[in-house]
């Protein structure tokens, strides 16, 4: 049954497949007296991969199996993306037996479809899609170690573990610049030479020594394989000078990881070849790759091709050069006089490689692939054959019999709860998740840790809170808030608390929280004086003191202070009065104007308030903390994957609900605002939680600041514009009274031209008379 089932396979298979064609026939023919030259002048050298058998059992020369195919998808339009490709797509059926080369070659189409390849198969469905890219790649016939031969990476370190994000330091950097902010700053650190020379030998001492280690480590694998040098593999070999390849470089199709041409990992080189002609390395086998290995194919001292004279790929490149330029200058196409006529590479039997978005998609094959590194394991899951949204978990070992779990590290997609990453740190006790944006409250970032008392809590949110807070961390004793781009330059807030919180416990939530002390401290405000605009601000809630430490002058070395003690019963209506014995002040500049009575007595009430306020805001915030933490937990057991239909009914309800708290904000924001006035609560009861209720306060309290603005300012805009109407006036009579001072002037220039032309005509009738006159007495 299973021969006819073959057969019938067989026979769907195009006929390339089943047959060879007259070309083909010639170059098996010449292969196969290459073979016999090659035996009888090198005895001592294995018989080389020329013409093995397809899935068909048709000998096919080994360049006719490489199909160059160019692909549509951008994830493989470069060779990392080939190379990871292929590594992941294919599982490894090792050569049998592992220092002979393989009878049978199949075609990277029917690769495809089994996902089971030998690593001459992994090499020629890559070099199949690197030329398709144009690469100036080849297939290497060639030795390696038994660890890449036998796909075995327990002994090297797992790529993943170099870019993970280190654990987020206890001491934050506002909180180190805060510190260091008034601490004096040594010009000249006094280091000890003798200890930085003794650092130094400790140091080469213990690189030394690792090297050592690892060299013996080398040296204990080598001995520890017979096989040694004997081990047949295949890999692919890319030379410079095409897609910005700078160097010759080796790929491993296995892994998909690149090598430098001189790696240890390659033990010899018997051919190359690509789908233009094959080249048998002439150097010999006693020359290391490593040290004097040549890679020029053209030069036939060192690489003998079994086509002689057929075009390699510089050949065909420099070919097509001359003939742009010769249909440039108009000289048509040049005939080469003289040339013999070589035989070429026919063309390739394989049918197009076809690679659907699906198999890019879900490369791994049965949907899981699992690799074992050094302390690692490496497991990778299609997307469609996971259960809880997880495509990859790399799990870390205390030991290298990896049989105690240190960490384990996972990645997710299409969560409904925007999980992205989860680690579990067992020596620790953390667990650490990361968010993508869109999750309520904007959270990005929950890390749990258990401590021997009690449990320490750390979020991260995004820029879009309301209360511009950023990062928040909760320890038994201590609650910490970071913020950035608050419109009061309030960026980091401390709460000590009396009692141990213990915020997983069943009767948390219904624990009191006595706080001791909450530090607030403050960036510098440019608009306000350094003496006036606070930096510090301190409540010590059993003692009842205030105390405000305000921004340092450029020109002193301790700012200004000021201590308040609140009144006794300030809680209460009937507390005692505030008199100036509770207030301490310390002004660094004595010529600033000191504050006055009443300035002081209102910030002290305006202080107390602040208190309250704040004291509720705490107890808020440790909810919201509680709250977080049981929901991750209730979302953890009824975790649910996003669908694309899914994804398109909660984008429908988001704009539903948006559109119905705009309908209600507008309800009131269309009205005039009353400072009394509040919008009721009930309405917006779907919605409400901590940070929609402070955005409905700060929208409230803003909208009633705008509109006194824009009083103030059409008041302001209504005087200028009577200002300008005087002034418009005025210019207008002032230009009035010009224009008739002009029209005057005129008047009397033209009267007392006409006078001046009247004079001057009665002069010259008098000068006339008198000359005639003159005349007449002469005679």
């Amino acid at each position: 049954m299973e021969m006819e089932e073959v057969a019938a396979s067989e026979k769907l298979l195009p006929k390339s497949y089943r047959s060879n064609s007259p070309e083909e026939i010639r170059l098996l023919a010449i292969a196969e007296n290459f073979q016999r030259q090659y035996s009888h002048l090198c005895p001592d050298r294995k018989p080389l991969l020329l013409c093995p058998v397809n899935e068909c059992g048709v000998k096919k020369f080994v360049s006719t199996s490489l199909r160059p195919t160019p692909t549509i998808h951008c994830e493989l339009f470069d060779w990392q993306g080939c190379a990871s490709f292929v590594a992941d797509f294919l599982s490894l059926v090792p050569l049998d037996p592992p220092v002979e080369l393989p009878k049978v070659l199949s075609s990277p189409t029917s690769v495809l479809q089994s996902q089971r390849a030998t690593c001459f198969e992994y090499a020629t469905l890559l070099c199949s899609l690197l030329l398709g890219e144009d690469y100036d790649a080849y297939c290497v016939s060639g030795y390696a170690v038994k660890e890449m031969c036998l796909l075995d990476q327990s002994l090297q370190q797992c790529p993943l573990l170099d870019p993970e994000v280190k654990a987020v330091q206890d001491v934050t950097p506002e909180q180190k610049d805060q510190d260091d902010k008034y601490s004096v700053k040594l010009q000249l650190q006094l280091k000890s030479r003798f200890l930085a020379e003794q650092e130094k030998k400790k140091q080469e001492a213990e690189a030394a020594l690792l090297v050592k280690q690892k060299q013996q480590e080398e040296n204990d694998r080598q001995l520890a394989d017979p096989l040694r040098g004997l081990r047949v593999h295949c890999w692919v070999l890319v030379l410079a000078g095409c897609q910005d390849v700078q160097e010759n470089v080796f790929i491993d199709p296995l892994t998909g990881i690149s090598y430098p041409t001189n790696s240890d990992n390659f033990l010899g080189i018997e051919s190359v070849w690509n789908n233009l002609n094959y080249f048998v390395n002439m150097q010999g086998l006693q020359v290391k790759i490593a040290e004097d290995m040549m890679f020029d194919l053209d030069d036939l001292k060192t690489w003998e091709p079994v086509l002689f004279g057929a075009s390699s790929k510089k050949q065909l490149i420099q070919e097509v050069l001359k003939r742009k330029e010769a249909k440039m200058m108009g000289k048509g196409n040049l005939v080469q006089e003289g040339v013999p006529n070589v035989l070429e590479m026919p063309r390739s039997w394989v049918s197009y490689i076809a690679i659907s978005t699906e198999a890019l998609k879900n490369r791994w094959p049965g949907g899981k692939k699992v690799i074992r590194y050094k302390q690692a394991q490496l497991e990778r899951f299609a997307t469609s054959k996971t259960l809880y949204g997880v495509v990859t978990r790399l799990t870390k070992y205390k030991d290298r019999g990896c049989t105690e779990v240190a960490t384990v590290k996972e990645w997710y997609q299409d969560r409904s709860d925007f999980l992205e990453e989860k680690e579990v740190d067992n020596i620790n006790k953390i667990t650490t998740e990361r968010f993508r944006h869109g999750r309520k409250r904007h959270l990005l970032f929950l890390r749990v840790k258990s401590l021997t008392v009690g449990t320490e809590v750390e979020m991260h949110f995004s820029g879009a809170r309301v209360d511009d807070l950023v990062r928040r961390v909760l320890s038994p004793k201590e609650l910490i808030e970071l913020f950035e781009g608050r419109s009061d330059f309030l960026h980091y807030r401390h709460v000590y608390f009396k009692n141990h919180i213990q915020l997983l416990s069943e009767n948390s939530h219904r624990e009191e929280v006595p706080i001791l002390k909450v530090v607030e401290r403050f960036h510098r405000n440019g608009s306000k004086p350094a003496n006036e605009d606070v930096a510090e601000r301190v409540f010590l809630i059993p003692e009842k003191l205030i105390e405000l430490n305000y921004h340092l002058t450029e020109d002193r070395l301790i700012p200004s202070k000021i201590s308040f003690i609140k009144p006794l019963g300030s809680e209460k209506r009937n507390a005692q009065e505030i008199s100036l014995d509770m207030i301490s002040t310390f002004q660094v500049d004595l010529s600033a104007k000191p504050f006055t009575a009443v300035t002081l007595h209102k910030m002290l009430v305006e202080l107390m308030e602040v208190e309250v306020k704040l004291t509720h805001y705490i107890m808020r915030s440790v909810k919201e903390m509680r709250d977080v933490v049981t929901l991750r937990e209730k979302e953890t057991k009824e975790m649910k994957l996003w669908s694309r239909a899914a994804a398109l009914v909660h984008g429908r309800k988001q704009k539903k609900e948006n559109g119905e708290l705009k309908n209600i904000l507008q309800k009131y924001l269309s009205e005039e605002i009353d400072k009394d006035q509040d919008v009721k609560k009930e309405d917006l009861n779907p919605y409400f939680d901590i940070e929609t209720e402070e955005k409905i306060k700060i929208i409230q309290e803003q909208y009633v600041k705008d509109i006194a603005e824009v009083g103030k300012t059409q008041e302001w805009l209504k005087m200028k514009l009577d200002e300008l109407r005087k002034h418009r006036e005025r210019d207008q009579q002032h230009c009035d009274e010009i224009r008739s001072q002009i029209k005057a002037a005129l008047q009397q220039l033209h009267m007392d031209m006409r006078s001046g032309e009247e004079t001057h005509k009665d002069v010259q009738e008098d000068l006339c008379q008198e000359l005639k006159l003159s005349s007449l007495m002469d005679s």
